[in-house]
């Protein structure tokens, strides 16, 4: 069994130069506790950045530095402060970072950064490269490293790549904007299992590679050329022991083995026995709304004058990224409001607002936890938001009100806090009240409820859970009906193809022969392809057809020239040696006439589908529409064919953005049988790409070479990757 390479931007060791000498102390908290699990005995490899620059690391320290990492199973990933500054302070932190978190106009679209962005995501992926093998494990953390699992699977296709984002996945309106996009989504796609802290994200990451990639989804997973891509959602929990054991231990100590915040807190405790403590911790970020939670509190103390002197405000604002302009404005603000609202407000025994601008040591967090009545956290954007739950894990006696902003990820898992619009003054003002006046036994109840929650679903099992589900889809990727047309098997194949006496090959055109085109008539064959296909179709004791929903017309101008055997309209009409189009299958059409209106008022209410009239069969194309919207039509489309068609031995066929409405007995598979048995052929292929193919591997004699183009489910006995290959694929026949 292999290793365990975990990547993040930071590596979960804290480096300190100190007297000519290095020395390594393991990181508290954050993704190290929760990769705790994953990351233990000697089977596992931390790679990140250490946080010091190349030009802060003394050359004869840096083997020291390389040694003391290895003690904690980690590798560092060398940086200048150059690469730092465009690709940490830049790329992810003045581009993704507002982008993602909904505040389009701090993103910051800078050409060298993003060069610096991509530049570095190598780096991390050679790191790996280096450092990997095909039976390892890989796990690659968050948006600082978004492009590292492509760049890792093209060098390694066999490895199992897993990708976590820790921040929210933006709608697809909002992702649109990053002048990158396609090659953040492509660098993600990477990976064979990508996990987000909520369905939410989950939807909204689908939806942008449907709309901007054109791959097809289905549930939870994308289907590329060659891959499945399973996405999936895990909420990041908390060491809830931790917090737990530390709260009880907390309580436990006597006056004078209390901290200084804790005497402090106990004091203004004793001097107003029924006032209301309400916390606020956050890092200094505009996405944490914190500006908006102290207008709102202003709001509520003149909502609600009766609580002044009877509520304070503790605020924690753990300094961060200070040297990037907005969080500098930030601050600023922050300042200016902690000092206005206190100037207002303020008594000579009270004042609303504590506010510290700096990070506390666990046990002063513990402090607070305990001591405060309500949590206030009201993120305008969050990820997830872990102190939420850190604040109901130390509730002991399970007292205490969490009033939470719907917009964090962890919202989602605590429906028993009291959930609110950070944009809503007014709410936020009623939830204080509320939770001031919120008997215990309420509050006991709720907490209770989210205590046995969080406690069951901690971060450990959240990383169990996320590499179960990335072993399982490594698996899962295995145990599909076909096999890949590898080059053992590929061999094998043309072997048997030269020696056969007589040989038929059923090939499928659009997304088999030629890629799919907005404009169906504009996917055209090109030179290459006449070739391939004149140099086939030349070979003795070989029948080549091929077979096509394609109209006649079309292929008579495409195709009949060449003389050509054809198949088309899914097996309607047939031609044989340059002949015209003869029909295979006795047909009507007067159905049309009752279809073709249908077709025409979801044409009118669908931008961007048109029809497409054959002979015998109608087809709605929804290639050139929204892709949810088109599939929401075409699924409503399909109810209303459902109806109408049931007493007229009429099929529904569901192409590749395509629906098409012919006579039942009219499919691929039978055609293909029809000309099967006109000679007495020793080897059969046949090939093709789209669910209407499915009928010719269904039909055809087990004997056939059967493949499928692509890597989906299917009745076909093999699969190749894409178009391309299919075409190498074929030309092993005439070599």
């Amino acid at each position: 069994m292999g290793k365990t390479i975990i990547i993040s931007n930071r590596l979960p060791i804290q480096l300190q130069i100190h007297n000519g000498g290095i020395n390594a102390v393991p990181s508290v908290g954050g993704l190290a506790t929760g990769m705790k699990s994953v990351h233990s005995g000697g089977d596992s490899l931390w790679i990140g950045w250490s946080g010091l620059t190349d030009e802060e690391i003394p050359d004869e320290l840096s083997g020291d530095i390389d040694e003391a990492l290895a003690k904690h199973g980690s590798s560092k990933v060398n940086l200048t402060t150059e690469e730092v500054d465009g690709f940490y302070y830049g790329f992810s932190n003045r581009t993704i970072w507002p982008l993602f978190h909904y505040f389009l106009e701090y993103s910051e679209f800078e050409l060298d950064s993003w060069n610096t962005y991509k530049a570095v995501n190598q780096k991390f992926a050679d790191a790996i490269i280096e450092k990997a093998n095909d039976d390892d494990t890989i796990w690659i953390h968050d948006y600082q490293l978004m492009l590292v699992p492509q760049m890792v699977k093209e060098q390694l296709p066999n490895i199992s790549i897993g990708f976590f984002l820790h921040i929210p996945f933006p709608s697809f309106e909002i992702f649109r904007t990053l002048p990158w996009r396609t090659e953040v989504l492509e660098g993600l796609l990477g990976a064979d299992l990508i996990g987000f802290h909520t369905y939410d994200y989950e939807r909204h990451f689908l939806s942008s590679v449907r709309r901007l990639l054109g791959l097809e989804v289905s549930f939870n997973d994308i289907y590329s050329e060659d891959r499945i891509i399973k996405v999936d959602s895990f909420p990041m929990g908390i060491d809830y022991k931790k917090f737990s054991d530390a709260a009880k231990e907390h309580l436990q100590r006597t006056p004078e083995n209390q901290s200084e915040l804790q005497q402090r807190l106990n004091k203004h405790k004793q001097s107003t026995p029924d006032a209301k403590f309400v916390l606020s911790i956050d890092r200094l970020d505009y996405s944490k709304g914190i500006a908006k939670r102290l207008n709102a509190f202003e709001y509520f103390l003149n909502k609600y004058p009766q609580y002044k002197e009877k509520v304070r405000l503790i605020i924690l604002a753990v300094p961060s990224r200070s040297n990037v302009p907005q969080y500098q404005l930030l601050k600023k603000e922050v300042d200016e409001l902690v000092g206005r609202i206190n100037g207002e407000f303020s008594t000579v025994s009270w004042t609303p607002i504590w506010y510290f601008y700096r990070s506390m040591p666990f046990e002063n967090l513990i402090d607070l936890y305990t001591s405060c009545d309500i949590a206030l956290l009201t993120p305008i954007r969050d990820g997830m938001n872990l102190v939420a739950k850190e604040y109901i894990a130390t509730r002991t006696d399970k007292t205490g009100v969490l009033i939470l902003s719907e917009m964090a990820g962890s919202a989602n898992e605590m429906n028993e806090s009291l959930l609110i619009n950070p944009n809503n003054f007014e709410q936020i003002a009623d939830a204080l009240n509320q939770a001031i006046n919120m008997p215990k036994e309420e509050q006991q109840e709720r907490n209770d409820v989210l205590q046995k929650r969080l406690e069951r679903y901690n971060v450990e099992k959240w990383a169990n859970d996320f590499m179960t589900s990335l072993k399982n889809q490594k698996e899962t990727s295995h145990t599909y009906v076909s096999r890949k047309l590898n080059e053992k098997l590929m061999t094998t194949v043309v072997k048997n193809y030269k020696g056969s006496k007589k040989r038929l090959l059923f090939i499928d055109y659009d997304g088999t022969l030629a890629g799919f085109h907005t404009d169906p008539q504009k996917a055209s064959p090109d030179e290459e392809l006449y070739d391939l296909l004149d140099k086939i179709a030349s070979q003795e004791n070989t029948d080549m057809y091929l077979i096509s929903g394609r109209d006649k017309e079309t292929f008579t101008k495409w195709f009949l020239p060449k003389k050509y055997n054809m198949i088309v309209e899914h097996g309607v009409w047939i031609s044989q040696n340059g002949e015209e189009f003869r029909m295979l299958e006795n047909v009507k059409k007067e159905w049309m006439e009752k279809i073709h209106p249908v077709l025409e008022s979801f044409v009118d209410r669908t931008p961007g589908s048109f029809i497409e009239e054959k002979n015998y069969s109608l087809a709605w194309h929804y290639r050139k529409t929204d892709p949810d919207f088109g599939q929401k039509r075409a699924t409503e489309l399909n109810t209303v064919l459902t109806s109408l068609i049931a007493n007229d031995d009429l099929s529904v066929l569901n192409g590749n953005k395509v629906m098409e409405i012919k006579s039942s007995n009219v499919n691929k598979g039978r055609a293909a049988m029809r000309v099967y048995a006109d000679a007495d052929y020793d080897f059969v292929f046949a090939i093709g790409d789209d669910w209407t193919d499915e009928f010719m591997f269904q039909e055809l004699p087990e004997s056939s070479i059967t493949v499928k183009v692509g890597h989906q489910k299917t009745q076909a006995k093999y699969y190749v990757d894409g178009i391309k290959n299919v075409r190498t694929l074929l030309k092993r026949f005439i070599d």
